[in-house]
């Protein structure tokens, strides 16, 4: 979902240039497959059920396509690249042959550029594959994609969720959006972030983490005590109270009072979410940051007396992409991550979303603000901090802010199939694989509280590595035959909160959105349910295709 408080920008540029773009009309569109998301699982989804034969209509409440991939996920979380396959690779080759012509570094050359991506090479010259790249060129590459395959998509067209799914005998006949515009198919998939036409359907689903008791794992539920990466503040003994060490001065912003549960045990909140902001400090290229609305340097007290704990890593996470570029991502124990404002974000209304999203632009802008101008900054901090700024040729449309805020983990379905930590650590076989993943399963923060010494302390931000590659099952996709024997869902997938911490990177969902696709088509050529498609068959076509289902020996 991109980000909504921008409603009203006017959607004429695509609209006159791009031929798939289609106004919806007073009429039902109808279409063999109806794609609801403007996700890269949206786009491999579309093009692959073309590709098979089938027509297709992508109907996405977003104006720009692709999802984080291109609203400043640019550097890829590549993981084990041997296993990304089909149209994921095709994505990630397309990026290669446009970086590959010298006029296209603008700002810098590419012998210049440092060629560091995630665990990997950026650039892969023998496979003709790059991984990490600027975000408007990820969104010219989707948008080449449904003009190469006569793709029509919908723009700026959000489902109705209260009433907007009509069902029969356990199928979806049609779904309409807000503005009245039906929309039929034989099958649908749901390729949002967030699950949305999923839940309208009735189909069963989770939020926040379950307990470990239900799937008998270690890495689920509340990680009190836990602290793998850097984000969190260690033993540095930072007070949380406004006046240090008064508690009854009154708790600092963006620190919860409530005790924060057992380790192991479940609760209803989520990973935190944030932009992924596209930086650079090339002075002919570089917006300052501006003063945002609703600034408060109150809000950013906790984030100073990190500094003044000796804390010096601000530029940690300003991870290098082409012409002089970043993927900025949160970094620290106090960052761009806004922990704990996101819980109702998945159930939340469009109006509620709104709010949500717009506080944590506010958040992210007030606290790049904070930086560049609080005299409680350090000095060395804030000079080098101010060489950067907002990447004037991204988002032009957006004031160079990114589209779609990071929705790591909402609405996950209980599906055919629960991939839980079991099979992410290879513990247990997958027998029927339509793609794989073999990232680190990486949960974010989830709440920010008060330990009993009286510190304060951030909880949820674990990494457990698979030992390799795992085989994500043709189940995780599927909901239950009973609940919906149509519907597809390669975004919010069947799995455990720990399981999609590994599942949820971008390369993994185009895999997904194109298997979700082969699987539907099939489905329609056999005139059977999505459950009911034969594995040898689904098999047999991703092979074809370049998907990757079992471990290849490394590139």
């Amino acid at each position: 979902m991109r980000l909504l408080v921008y409603l009203t920008i006017l959607i004429t540029p695509y609209l006159s240039c791009d031929s798939q773009d289609k106004q919806p009309s007073n009429k039902a569109n109808s279409a063999d497959v109806i794609i609801y998301g403007g996700t890269s699982a949206a786009i491999t989804a579309a093009v692959q059920t073309v590709k098979m034969g089938k027509s297709v209509i992508v109907v996405s409440p977003d104006i720009h396509l692709g999802g984080l991939s291109s609203s400043g996920l640019g550097f890829t979380d590549t993981g084990d690249k041997s296993v990304i396959g089909g149209l994921s690779r095709e994505f990630y080759q397309k990026v290669y042959n446009y970086y590959d012509k010298d006029e296209n570094w603008k700002w810098q050359t590419q012998e210049s550029y440092g060629n560091v991506g995630q665990g990997t090479p950026a650039i892969d010259g023998k496979n003709k594959t790059m991984w990490i790249f600027e975000p408007h060129i990820a969104e010219s590459i989707f948008e080449d994609f449904l003009k190469d395959y006569d793709i029509t998509v919908h723009r700026d067209s959000y489902l109705n969720r209260e009433n907007g799914v009509k069902m029969k005998d356990g199928k979806i006949n049609s779904i309409t959006t807000l503005n009245g515009t039906v929309y039929q198919g034989k099958i649908f998939i749901d390729a949002t972030y967030e699950g949305d036409l999923m839940a309208a359907a009735g189909v069963n689903y989770h939020v926040g983490r379950e307990s470990n008791k239900i799937y008998n794992e270690e890495w689920n539920g509340i990680q009190v005590g836990i602290l793998h990466h850097k984000h969190n503040f260690g033993d540095r003994k930072i007070s949380p109270y406004k006046i240090p060490n008064d508690a009854s001065s009154g708790i600092l912003p963006k620190i919860s009072g409530d005790d924060p549960g057992e380790r192991g045990n479940g609760d209803k909140k989520l990973q935190a979410y944030c932009f992924r902001m596209c930086l650079t400090n090339n002075p002919e290229n570089r917006k300052p940051f501006d003063k945002p609305d609703n600034y408060d340097p109150q809000q950013y007290e906790l984030l100073a007396r990190v500094y003044e704990s000796g804390w010096n890593q601000t530029f940690r996470k300003f991870d290098a992409i082409p012409n002089l570029k970043t993927d900025t991502n949160n970094h620290g124990p106090f960052s761009t991550d806004n922990i704990g404002m996101n819980y109702d974000y998945p159930e939340a209304s469009y109006e509620r979303r709104r709010e949500i999203i717009k506080e944590h632009e506010d958040y992210q802008k007030g606290l790049m603000y904070f930086i560049a101008t609080d005299s409680r900054i350090p000095a060395d901090v804030q000079s080098e901090f101010n060489t950067w700024g907002l990447a004037k040729d991204e988002f032009e449309d957006n004031n160079n802010w990114p589209h779609q805020i990071y929705v790591r983990e909402a609405r996950r379905m209980v599906g055919n199939y629960v991939m839980t930590e079991h099979e992410i650590l290879g513990k247990t076989p997958v027998e029927k694989s339509i793609g794989m993943g073999s990232y680190t399963m990486d949960s974010h923060n989830v709440q920010r509280y008060i330990t009993p010494e009286g510190h304060v302390q951030n909880e949820g931000d674990i990494g457990i590595k698979p030992k390799k590659p795992y085989q994500i099952h043709l189940g995780t996709i599927l909901p239950k035959k009973e609940e919906c024997s149509n519907l597809i869902v390669p975004v919010a997938v069947s799995s455990s909160h720990i399981a999609y911490g590994s599942i949820r990177m971008e390369p993994v969902f185009m895999i997904l959105g194109q298997s979700a696709a082969t699987v539907a088509v099939l489905a329609l050529e056999n005139n059977s349910t999505v459950q009911d498609v034969s594995y040898t068959e689904i098999a047999k076509q991703l092979k074809k295709d370049g998907q990757v289902l079992i471990s290849p020996s490394k590139e």
